[in-house]
Parts: structure tokens; sequence; C-alpha cells
């Protein structure tokens, strides 16, 4: 028992460096456009740099519900070390790409293989810990996708350093050596309800299982309440540095690193703090996890009032540390509390569409901000998303009424 609860730990260490892998290399290639451009004519062109951005977003995106079914059908440990192997290889293979088109391509693959990755990961660590523990793993594996983000940045430096090429080879080498430490030391979750050997006990046909999932009213509203915060969610990332930069009046090279430092520090906070709460809470009240949540998404509502209408520099920092704080709790217990209403057997499909419904709409948000730069309302209009915030909270608190810590039937 002591050797499976440590190994349940284990689990989460091992997919914590994936999970920064996998946010690292595909935030590369935005900070290192200025050393790619020079090669690449094409990149010189911001049209065709969004459309390098858009690809991976919208293959993600329409990849992610297919993945979760893959990951509830198939070995995830297995389905975890290909993917990394081959947005790995891809990442290695960017560094021979001589032509806009190889770029473009790869990209496209880089999306489907990285879909691959988060619902059979949730999934797994979810299996792995009981309620007790399992906000606060959750949320331990988030961090590496903030601490990905975060180092993506130091690309463009390994760049001006050596050159892109290599930085690109040299992340891809790091994550194909570590798909084969995962081979020898991650291991699938055996499911305790049935005999190894009958499979039918523990896995749904595919058709009666989207019935079953899509037929759940509770996961339609787990969906809204999950697509509405994902609009400031990536706005943050993709627009606070410009707005940080035309509010408080500072060169984008202060702007960047102030401003994603700052979330992706609060952030790596709030998933740690909202894991611990959520796990205690839940073992004294049924709703400790959405109440823990509402928290998050409440502490996110001013935030977005002040980084939208903040012009101190005092103000705006506080504000958008206060957001990625609250959005931190939020992120860390959203597959915790869909293990409170999907079964297990069922969890990296729904997983699969709500990533597929929160990429959807930050590929809205993302575009929608951009025509707001271009009209000088961007601080405005952030503050407006305050309101849609709003709504899902009230959604969350009035809807989602759990029954059980751990939802198997």
């Amino acid at each position: 028992m002591k050797d499976s609860k440590r190994y349940a730990w284990v689990v989460v260490g091992l997919l914590w460096f994936v999970a920064l892998l996998n946010y690292m290399d595909r935030q590369m290639l935005s900070t290192m456009k200025p050393a790619m451009q020079i090669d690449l004519a094409e990149l010189r062109s911001a049209t065709n740099f969004g459309y390098l951005m858009s690809i991976f977003l919208w293959i993600y995106g329409l990849m992610s519900p297919i993945s979760g079914i893959i990951a509830d059908k198939l070995n995830r440990k297995w389905l975890i070390v290909g993917s990394l192997m081959v947005w790995s290889l891809v990442t290695f293979l960017m560094g021979y790409a001589t032509t806009f088109s190889q770029i473009y391509w790869l990209r496209a693959l880089m999306g489907v293989s990285e879909a691959l990755y988060i619902p059979a990961a949730l999934s797994l660590i979810a299996d792995y810990h009981s309620s007790k523990t399992r906000s606060l793993a959750i949320g331990i594996h988030m961090t590496g996708l903030y601490m990905g983000q975060a180092l993506g940045g130091f690309g463009a430096t390994i760049a001006s350093e050596f050159s892109w090429q290599t930085t690109f080879h040299s992340f891809g080498f790091v994550g194909i050596a570590y798909a084969l430490i995962l081979v020898l030391f991650l291991r699938e979750k055996k499911p305790a309800i049935a005999d190894e050997h009958d499979l039918s006990q523990v896995k749904i046909p595919l058709i009666k299982g989207l019935r079953s999932l899509l037929g759940n009213g509770s996961f339609w509203i787990i969906l809204i309440y999950f697509a509405i915060p994902s609009l400031p969610g990536w706005a943050t990332k993709n627009w606070l540095p410009t707005l940080f930069a035309g509010n408080l009046g500072i060169d984008m090279a202060k702007a960047g690193p102030i401003s994603t430092i700052t979330i992706a520090a609060s952030s790596f906070l709030g998933v740690i703090f909202g894991g611990i709460l959520s796990d205690k809470w839940v073992q004294k009240n049924i709703k400790g996890r959405i109440y823990t949540s509402a928290i998050g998404l409440a502490l996110t509502i001013p935030s977005l009032l002040l980084i939208g209408f903040g012009h101190s520099l005092l103000n705006v920092i506080g504000a958008a540390f206060c957001f990625g704080f609250g959005y931190g709790m939020f992120d860390a217990n959203n597959m915790p509390i869909l293990c409170q209403f999907v079964s297990a057997k069922q969890r990296a499909t729904a997983y699969g569409v709500m990533n597929m419904i929160g990429v959807f709409a930050g590929a809205f948000i993302t575009d929608l901000l951009g025509k707001s730069t271009d009209s000088g309302s961007l601080g405005r209009d952030f503050a407006m998303l305050s309101g849609i915030v709003l709504v899902a909270l009230a959604l969350q608190l009035y809807f989602l009424r759990p029954k059980f810590n751990d939802f198997e039937a």
C-alpha cells in the first residue's frame, strides 16, 4: 500500500517534466520569430506567422476529443510516450526546415501529437490518486505547464547565442531522450474493478459511451463553466504583454517578461493552494471542489477590471498576480470536479471535449482582441471579460451538485 501511494506521486513527477516540454516546445516558435525570419523570409509577414500559430490551435482543438476517446480505449502509458516522442521529433526536425511550408506542416503535426497528451495524462493521474490527493496531484502537474510556458521564452536567448536550428535540435533531443526514460519507469494504472483479462468490464463501446456522456446534464454545465474562463485565460497568454506595454507606457522588452512571469508565478502558487484546499474541503463537504474553484474564479473578476483599466505599475501587476492565483485554483480543480460527475471509463474523453471547447474559445478571443488592439479598445474589452466570468461562476454554483467524491457508475 505504501509503495502504491509513493508511486502515485512518482507518476506526477514523471509527467510534470512531460507537461513542461509540452508547453515549452509549442511556445518556442513565437519567441524565435526574429531569428528565424532572417533565414525564412516568409516569416517576416505577420499574416504568415499567424497561420503558423493558428494551424496549431485548430488542429490541437479538433484532435482533443479524439485523443480523449483514444486514451479511454488504449494503454495511456504508450499513448503518452508516443505523443512525447512524436512532438519532440517534430521539434528536432524544425531545426532542419528550410521553407515556410515545411514549418507549417510540422506545426500541424505538433498539434496532433501534443493533443494526445493532456487527456491521457490527467486521467492517469486521476486514477492513481484518490479524492484525498487528486486536486493537489493535478495542480502540481499543471505547474509543469506554467513552467514550460515561462521557459519557452528562453528559446530566443539560446537562439541569439547559438542559432534557432540548434535550439530546436537541443530541445527536441531532450524530449526524445525523456520518452525513453518513461518507457522504463511509467506504468499504466490497472483497473481494480475488473479482472485484468475481462476488458468488457472496464471499456465502454464508443457510441454508447458518447451518448452517455453527452446525455449527462452536469457535463454540459462543466463544459460551459470551463469554456467561459478559457476566454480570459487565453487572452492573458496572448495579449497581456501588449496590454501592459500600452497601459503602462513601457517597452515590449520589459512588458513581456513582467506579464508572463507574474502570471506564471501566481498560477504556480494558485494550483498548489487550490489543490491542497480542495482536497481537504471535499472530505468535509461534497461541494468542496466546487467552492474552491468558485473562489478562484471570483478572484479573477476584479482582477480583469483592474488589468483592463489600470495605469499604474503596482495596480496592474497586483491585478495580474491575483488573476493568475485565482486561475490556478480554477485550473487545479477542473479534472477533479469532472471525476465527481463522469465515470473513470470516460474521463479522458470528457476532458478531451473540454479541451477542444477551451482551445476554440482561445482561438476566438485571440482574434477578437487583435481587432480590439487595432481599434484601441483592448483594455476595455479585457475588463468586459469579467462580466462573462461572473455568469460562469453563477452557473457553477447553482447547477453543479455532486453526489460522489469519485463517480464510478
